[in-house]
């Protein structure tokens, strides 16, 4: 019984095995497809339909093969394969829909290089998909992310100059760990010379990378977002420290990474500390900590204080009477 793949998909795997196996039969096509022999027969039929050149060799050392010097392109797609490709691009880079960004125009090349019927439906996707813009996009450049992984690759030492949201740029030396994806933005994971610690640095940021002919050694069982995300609250400008009246694991669900590290407080753990750093303390104070429905008291931090602060008094003026009311 054929369930769960398309014809389109069954036709795309027989090419695969002619181009690998010439001289398949009929037989053996049909075990490696679990399907029957005429179903097998009916795959060659819509390769040939579709302009392939396949010839069927009758003998004891006959079989199905692609006719001598027959060019095919170096990939192939099943239809939901191409579709699910161009719904993954515009997902992550709405821009793509645009043939003059970078990804869209080479997102155009893989279609126009795709057979006519599945490139057809995948340009119709990409034309008729309307995309939301990002309203904070952040690109890594593909320049700066090649030679970041070409140095993780070598286990080379590099020297990247970097430019923080406040447009602040130096220079630093690091151990480069790892590239990771989180939430549409690429982070470079990393060993600072320049702090001796631990750091994360966004990728779009980076501005240049030289590579140093000096070595490093990688941690060993490294575990690359695991360490992203317990480094993510910390190495920036104001220290946070944030007691919850509630227990950590009614608290931890609404705890991201990026907000710091939260550890139980007392023998019998009714209450939780939040400790760490932030580069927006007004942020961290409306977005993050007015989320979290448990009362608090902030104990560290005179940024963060003076935020949360602000906040309170702004929600109190909300809801109180006006005056002559």
């Amino acid at each position: 019984m054929e369930t769960g793949t398309s014809p389109t998909a069954r036709a795309l795997r027989t090419l695969d095995i002619l181009r690998t196996c010439p001289g398949t039969t009929a037989d053996q096509l049909a075990e490696r497809l679990g399907v029957t022999d005429r179903a097998a027969r009916r795959y060659v039929a819509i390769l040939r339909e579709a302009g392939i050149p396949v010839d069927s060799v009758r003998g004891p050392h006959g079989g199905y093969q692609l006719r001598r010097g027959t060019r095919l392109p170096p990939v192939s797609f099943t239809q939901t394969e191409a579709l699910g490709l161009v719904m993954a691009v515009l997902d992550g880079r709405p821009a793509a829909t645009d043939p003059e960004d970078l990804v869209g125009s080479a997102l155009g090349k893989v279609i126009r290089a795709l057979p006519e019927g599945i490139g057809r439906q995948a340009a119709a996707l990409r034309e008729h998909a309307a995309a939301a813009p990002d309203p904070s996009p952040a690109y890594a450049d593909p320049a700066v992310t090649s030679a970041l992984v070409d140095a993780i690759a070598s286990g080379r030492r590099v020297v990247i100059t970097y430019r923080s949201e406040a447009g602040n740029q130096w220079r630093a030396e690091v151990d480069p760990w790892a590239v990771v994806v989180r939430r549409a933005r690429w982070y470079l994971l990393c060993h600072s010379h320049r702090a001796d610690a631990v750091r994360t640095y966004r990728v779009d940021r980076v501005l240049a990378v030289e590579e140093s002919a000096v070595g490093f050694r990688m941690p060993e069982d490294l575990d690359p977002v695991k360490v992203l995300e317990e480094n993510l609250g910390t190495g920036w400008a104001y220290p946070t420290r944030v007691m919850f009246h509630a227990p950590m694991e009614r608290v931890a669900p609404w705890i991201g990474p990026p907000m710091g590290r939260l550890e139980p407080v007392g023998a019998a753990g009714e209450r939780c500390v939040l400790v760490g750093t932030t580069r927006n303390p007004v942020m961290y104070a409306s977005e993050w900590l007015a989320a979290v429905p448990f009362a608090f008291h902030v104990e560290g931090g005179t940024e963060l204080r003076d935020a949360v602060a602000d906040l309170a008094s702004r929600l109190g003026a909300a809801v109180s009477r006006p005056e002559g009311g």
